[in-house]
């Protein structure tokens, strides 16, 4: 049986090259002419509705909320500061409490 010995410069070699981080994929032009279709949904109607549709509707479909089963004003208060806060949407300090009582109003479980 033979053995294949590998000059220790080599081995040093391929440690170096095995060490360094690999390189960044190129963008893909595809991905960058990627294009969300507009959002034909809305918020149900009720007082807030406008706000609704203004402000949610620039993060994500009208779906997160109609899929969401019937929750306490607690949970949508939760929700609309966790938007902002930990999200970045951009809702005027003025805009949680009516947003909050729409959402409530509109999804939300009744007491």
């Amino acid at each position: 049986m033979k053995r294949f010995l590998f000059p220790a410069a080599s081995l040093a070699l391929l440690g170096v090259a095995l060490a360094q981080p690999a390189p960044a994929p190129a963008a893909s032009p595809t991905l960058r002419r990627l294009a969300l279709p507009p959002e034909t949904g809305t918020y149900r109607p009720g007082p807030g509705a406008a706000l609704a549709n203004a402000l949610c509707l620039n993060c994500h479909s009208v779906e997160y909320c109609q899929s969401q089963p019937p929750l306490p004003e607690k949970y949508w208060d939760a929700t609309v500061k966790k938007m902002k806060e930990k999200f970045g949407a951009t809702l005027p300090p003025e805009a949680i409490a009516p947003l909050t009582q729409y959402l409530v109003e509109a999804y939300g479980k009744k007491p």
